[in-house]
Protein backbone atom coordinates (compact mmCIF):
# COMPACT_ATOMS: atom_id res chain seq x y z
CA UNK A 1 0.00 0.00 0.00
CA UNK A 2 3.10 2.25 0.00
CA UNK A 3 4.05 5.19 2.41
CA UNK A 4 1.91 5.55 5.35
CA UNK A 5 0.59 9.03 6.45
CA UNK A 6 0.33 8.89 10.73
CA UNK A 7 -1.50 11.16 12.81
CA UNK A 8 -1.22 10.38 16.34
CA UNK A 9 -2.68 11.87 19.47
CA UNK A 10 -0.60 12.09 22.30
CA UNK A 11 -2.32 11.36 25.76
CA UNK A 12 -1.29 13.19 29.65
CA UNK A 13 1.81 14.63 30.42
CA UNK A 14 2.83 16.52 28.14
CA UNK A 15 2.35 20.42 28.63
CA UNK A 16 6.00 20.54 29.54
CA UNK A 17 7.16 19.16 25.81
CA UNK A 18 7.39 20.68 22.60
CA UNK A 19 6.10 20.04 19.08
CA UNK A 20 9.32 18.98 18.35
CA UNK A 21 10.30 16.88 21.07
CA UNK A 22 6.70 15.17 21.10
CA UNK A 23 7.39 13.86 17.67
CA UNK A 24 10.39 12.90 17.83
CA UNK A 25 9.70 10.63 20.83
CA UNK A 26 6.63 9.13 19.12
CA UNK A 27 9.28 8.75 15.25
CA UNK A 28 11.84 7.08 17.86
CA UNK A 29 9.52 4.71 19.01
CA UNK A 30 7.92 3.82 16.05
CA UNK A 31 11.38 3.35 14.17
CA UNK A 32 12.53 0.89 16.30
CA UNK A 33 8.99 -1.18 15.52
CA UNK A 34 9.18 -1.02 12.09
CA UNK A 35 13.02 -2.06 12.26
CA UNK A 36 11.88 -4.96 14.63
CA UNK A 37 9.31 -6.09 11.95
CA UNK A 38 11.94 -5.92 9.42
CA UNK A 39 14.02 -7.96 11.18
CA UNK A 40 17.05 -5.95 12.73
CA UNK A 41 17.16 -4.02 9.03
CA UNK A 42 16.13 -0.55 8.16
CA UNK A 43 12.79 -0.34 6.33
CA UNK A 44 14.70 1.52 3.23
CA UNK A 45 16.29 -1.68 3.26
CA UNK A 46 13.77 -3.74 2.40
CA UNK A 47 12.04 -1.48 0.27
CA UNK A 48 9.72 0.13 2.72
CA UNK A 49 9.25 3.77 3.51
CA UNK A 50 9.15 4.40 6.85
CA UNK A 51 5.65 6.17 7.89
CA UNK A 52 5.45 10.11 7.58
CA UNK A 53 4.33 11.63 10.91
CA UNK A 54 2.40 14.56 12.83
CA UNK A 55 1.47 14.49 16.56
CA UNK A 56 -0.50 17.72 16.49
CA UNK A 57 0.95 19.12 20.64
CA UNK A 58 -3.19 19.91 21.46
CA UNK A 59 -1.77 20.22 25.16
CA UNK A 60 0.20 23.64 24.15
CA UNK A 61 -2.98 25.30 23.57
CA UNK A 62 -3.44 25.19 26.89
CA UNK A 63 -0.03 25.72 28.80
CA UNK A 64 0.28 29.09 31.33
CA UNK A 65 2.92 31.59 31.60
CA UNK A 66 4.84 29.22 33.67
CA UNK A 67 4.96 27.02 31.10
CA UNK A 68 2.55 24.42 32.53
CA UNK A 69 -0.58 23.57 32.24
CA UNK A 70 -3.23 26.02 33.46
CA UNK A 71 -4.90 24.65 35.80
CA UNK A 72 -8.27 27.41 35.64
CA UNK A 73 -9.36 26.09 32.67
CA UNK A 74 -7.53 23.28 31.35
CA UNK A 75 -6.25 19.79 32.60
CA UNK A 76 -6.14 19.31 36.02
CA UNK A 77 -2.53 17.88 37.98
CA UNK A 78 -0.89 17.23 40.97
CA UNK A 79 -1.86 20.13 43.06
CA UNK A 80 -5.45 20.68 41.77
CA UNK A 81 -7.83 20.50 44.11
CA UNK A 82 -10.38 17.49 43.13
CA UNK A 83 -13.98 18.93 42.40
CA UNK A 84 -16.84 16.61 43.74
CA UNK A 85 -17.80 15.47 40.67
CA UNK A 86 -14.48 14.49 39.77
CA UNK A 87 -13.55 12.46 43.25
CA UNK A 88 -17.35 10.63 42.45
CA UNK A 89 -16.18 9.92 38.56
CA UNK A 90 -13.07 8.53 39.57
CA UNK A 91 -14.53 6.90 42.99
CA UNK A 92 -16.68 4.94 40.24
CA UNK A 93 -14.33 4.12 37.69
CA UNK A 94 -11.84 2.73 40.59
CA UNK A 95 -15.29 0.87 41.46
CA UNK A 96 -15.21 -0.73 37.83
CA UNK A 97 -11.78 -2.12 38.11
CA UNK A 98 -12.50 -3.69 41.49
CA UNK A 99 -13.90 -6.82 42.54
CA UNK A 100 -16.27 -7.21 45.48
CA UNK A 101 -13.16 -8.61 47.53
CA UNK A 102 -10.94 -5.66 47.14
CA UNK A 103 -14.36 -2.83 47.51
CA UNK A 104 -14.43 -4.66 51.17
CA UNK A 105 -10.97 -4.39 51.84
CA UNK A 106 -10.63 -0.69 50.71
CA UNK A 107 -13.85 0.11 52.55
CA UNK A 108 -11.34 -1.00 55.77
CA UNK A 109 -8.49 1.31 54.70
CA UNK A 110 -7.41 4.18 57.19
CA UNK A 111 -6.54 6.29 54.47
CA UNK A 112 -4.59 8.75 56.77
CA UNK A 113 -1.75 6.19 57.32
CA UNK A 114 -1.12 5.02 53.63
CA UNK A 115 -3.01 8.02 51.95
CA UNK A 116 -1.52 9.27 48.73
CA UNK A 117 -1.03 13.61 49.39
CA UNK A 118 -3.87 15.76 48.51
CA UNK A 119 -6.21 12.73 47.45
CA UNK A 120 -9.50 12.64 48.95
CA UNK A 121 -9.84 9.46 51.24
CA UNK A 122 -13.23 8.21 49.39
CA UNK A 123 -10.47 7.93 46.18
CA UNK A 124 -6.99 7.13 48.27
CA UNK A 125 -8.84 3.57 49.77
CA UNK A 126 -9.69 2.33 46.44
CA UNK A 127 -6.12 2.83 45.21
CA UNK A 128 -4.65 1.14 47.79
CA UNK A 129 -6.89 -2.13 47.27
CA UNK A 130 -5.68 -1.43 43.24
CA UNK A 131 -2.28 -1.01 44.34
CA UNK A 132 -1.99 -4.54 46.33
CA UNK A 133 -3.31 -6.70 43.05
CA UNK A 134 -0.65 -4.26 40.99
CA UNK A 135 1.76 -2.87 42.92
CA UNK A 136 4.26 -0.22 42.00
CA UNK A 137 2.20 3.03 42.75
CA UNK A 138 0.56 2.51 39.21
CA UNK A 139 -3.05 3.53 41.04
CA UNK A 140 -1.52 7.20 40.76
CA UNK A 141 -1.04 7.09 36.93
CA UNK A 142 -4.46 5.28 36.80
CA UNK A 143 -5.98 8.72 39.14
CA UNK A 144 -4.40 11.40 37.16
CA UNK A 145 -5.25 9.64 33.75
CA UNK A 146 -8.95 9.64 34.77
CA UNK A 147 -9.18 12.87 35.98
CA UNK A 148 -8.06 14.18 33.09
CA UNK A 149 -10.41 12.14 30.73
CA UNK A 150 -12.99 13.71 33.44
CA UNK A 151 -12.01 17.22 31.91
CA UNK A 152 -12.07 16.02 28.45
CA UNK A 153 -15.69 14.83 29.30
CA UNK A 154 -17.18 17.27 31.32
CA UNK A 155 -16.02 20.30 29.41
CA UNK A 156 -17.25 20.70 26.01
CA UNK A 157 -15.72 23.94 24.94
CA UNK A 158 -12.08 22.39 25.83
CA UNK A 159 -13.00 18.95 23.96
CA UNK A 160 -13.45 20.88 21.18
CA UNK A 161 -10.77 23.12 21.34
CA UNK A 162 -8.45 20.39 21.33
CA UNK A 163 -10.61 18.00 18.63
CA UNK A 164 -10.15 21.18 16.03
CA UNK A 165 -6.20 21.54 16.87
CA UNK A 166 -5.80 17.46 15.65
CA UNK A 167 -7.55 17.90 12.56
CA UNK A 168 -6.00 20.93 11.41
CA UNK A 169 -2.97 17.81 10.83
CA UNK A 170 -5.06 15.58 8.99
CA UNK A 171 -5.48 15.76 5.76
CA UNK A 172 -5.78 13.88 2.29
CA UNK A 173 -2.50 12.46 2.64
CA UNK A 174 -3.66 10.90 6.18
CA UNK A 175 -3.96 6.81 5.94
CA UNK A 176 -3.57 5.76 9.98
CA UNK A 177 -4.97 7.77 13.36
CA UNK A 178 -3.54 6.32 16.78
CA UNK A 179 -4.82 7.61 20.11
CA UNK A 180 -2.52 6.96 23.29
CA UNK A 181 -3.94 7.15 26.62
CA UNK A 182 -6.47 9.88 26.54
CA UNK A 183 -5.79 10.22 22.90
CA UNK A 184 -7.70 7.63 22.24
CA UNK A 185 -10.56 8.80 23.48
CA UNK A 186 -10.29 11.91 21.34
CA UNK A 187 -10.00 10.14 18.23
CA UNK A 188 -12.01 8.04 19.14
CA UNK A 189 -14.98 10.98 19.47
CA UNK A 190 -13.88 12.69 16.01
CA UNK A 191 -14.29 8.81 14.49
CA UNK A 192 -17.49 8.57 16.54
CA UNK A 193 -18.55 11.70 15.56
CA UNK A 194 -17.63 11.82 12.09
CA UNK A 195 -15.26 14.57 12.32
CA UNK A 196 -12.26 12.69 10.55
CA UNK A 197 -12.48 9.32 7.64
CA UNK A 198 -15.43 10.03 6.80
CA UNK A 199 -16.49 11.34 3.08
CA UNK A 200 -15.48 15.05 2.66
CA UNK A 201 -13.66 15.30 5.96
CA UNK A 202 -10.15 15.80 6.56
CA UNK A 203 -8.76 12.59 6.68
CA UNK A 204 -10.86 10.89 4.73
CA UNK A 205 -8.14 8.50 3.14
CA UNK A 206 -7.90 7.16 6.96
CA UNK A 207 -8.00 3.10 6.60
CA UNK A 208 -6.52 2.26 10.02
CA UNK A 209 -7.23 3.12 13.20
CA UNK A 210 -5.05 2.02 16.91
CA UNK A 211 -5.86 2.64 19.90
CA UNK A 212 -3.10 2.54 22.98
CA UNK A 213 -3.18 2.17 26.23
CA UNK A 214 -7.14 2.80 26.01
CA UNK A 215 -9.60 3.76 28.63
CA UNK A 216 -12.60 3.06 26.59
CA UNK A 217 -13.01 -0.11 28.02
CA UNK A 218 -13.90 1.19 31.80
CA UNK A 219 -17.59 1.68 32.20
CA UNK A 220 -17.79 5.26 34.08
CA UNK A 221 -15.78 6.54 30.92
CA UNK A 222 -17.80 5.17 28.69
CA UNK A 223 -21.08 6.31 30.89
CA UNK A 224 -19.27 9.72 30.65
CA UNK A 225 -19.26 9.56 26.74
CA UNK A 226 -23.40 9.21 27.06
CA UNK A 227 -22.87 5.30 26.43
CA UNK A 228 -24.98 3.37 28.64
CA UNK A 229 -25.04 -0.16 27.06
CA UNK A 230 -22.15 -1.06 27.63
CA UNK A 231 -21.42 -1.01 23.36
CA UNK A 232 -18.96 1.82 22.04
CA UNK A 233 -21.09 3.32 18.90
CA UNK A 234 -19.67 1.70 16.23
CA UNK A 235 -17.33 3.79 13.19
CA UNK A 236 -16.61 3.90 9.73
CA UNK A 237 -17.19 -0.07 9.03
CA UNK A 238 -14.67 0.33 6.30
CA UNK A 239 -12.27 1.27 9.05
CA UNK A 240 -9.37 -1.38 10.77
CA UNK A 241 -9.47 -0.97 14.23
CA UNK A 242 -6.60 -2.07 16.29
CA UNK A 243 -6.34 -1.98 19.93
CA UNK A 244 -3.09 -2.91 22.06
CA UNK A 245 -3.03 -3.37 25.46
CA UNK A 246 -0.75 -4.54 28.26
CA UNK A 247 -2.60 -6.15 31.24
CA UNK A 248 -0.18 -4.60 33.57
CA UNK A 249 -1.33 -1.40 32.56
CA UNK A 250 -3.78 0.32 34.65
CA UNK A 251 -5.04 2.86 32.16
CA UNK A 252 -6.91 0.16 30.42
CA UNK A 253 -8.47 -1.77 33.18
CA UNK A 254 -6.23 -4.36 32.20
CA UNK A 255 -8.94 -5.54 29.47
CA UNK A 256 -9.28 -5.02 26.02
CA UNK A 257 -11.91 -2.97 24.13
CA UNK A 258 -13.23 -6.31 22.34
CA UNK A 259 -16.24 -6.96 24.18
CA UNK A 260 -17.44 -3.20 23.84
CA UNK A 261 -17.25 -3.17 20.02
CA UNK A 262 -17.63 -5.66 17.03
CA UNK A 263 -14.68 -3.87 14.98
CA UNK A 264 -11.99 -3.73 17.42
CA UNK A 265 -8.94 -6.40 17.49
CA UNK A 266 -7.56 -6.52 20.79
CA UNK A 267 -3.53 -7.52 20.64
CA UNK A 268 -1.83 -7.97 23.99
CA UNK A 269 1.33 -7.00 24.60
CA UNK A 270 4.17 -6.77 27.14
CA UNK A 271 5.54 -3.38 27.91
CA UNK A 272 7.62 -4.73 30.64
CA UNK A 273 7.39 -3.66 34.41
CA UNK A 274 8.49 -0.25 34.53
CA UNK A 275 5.85 2.06 33.08
CA UNK A 276 3.70 -0.24 30.61
CA UNK A 277 1.43 2.73 30.60
CA UNK A 278 4.20 4.82 28.63
CA UNK A 279 3.33 5.83 24.58
CA UNK A 280 6.71 5.03 23.49
CA UNK A 281 6.45 1.63 24.43
CA UNK A 282 3.15 1.28 22.86
CA UNK A 283 4.41 2.59 19.90
CA UNK A 284 7.51 0.60 19.27
CA UNK A 285 5.38 -2.94 19.53
CA UNK A 286 5.42 -5.17 16.16
CA UNK A 287 1.13 -4.72 16.28
CA UNK A 288 1.68 -0.81 15.84
CA UNK A 289 4.62 -1.22 13.70
CA UNK A 290 2.27 -3.51 11.11
CA UNK A 291 -0.22 -0.94 11.75
CA UNK A 292 1.81 1.75 10.45
CA UNK A 293 3.48 0.64 7.62
CA UNK A 294 0.12 -1.21 6.05
CA UNK A 295 1.70 -4.96 6.56
CA UNK A 296 -0.42 -7.71 8.44
CA UNK A 297 0.16 -11.05 8.92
Amino acid sequence: MGQQHVLGVHGIGQGKTSQRELTKSWRGALDRGVKLLHGGATPMAEGMLAPVLKVPHWSALLVDDGGGLSTREAFPDEVTPFTADEEAFIVQALDDLLTPQERAYAAQVDPTTLGLPKVPPSITRRAIAYDRRKPGGRASKLILSLREVHTYLTEPDLAGLVRKHVLESADGHTTVLIGHSLGSVIAYDLLRHGEIAAPGTAGAAVHTFVTCGSPLAIPTVQRGMGITDGRLTQIAPHLRWINVFDPDDAVTGAAGLALSADQVRDIEVDNGRLDPHAAVKYLRTLPVARAVTATWS
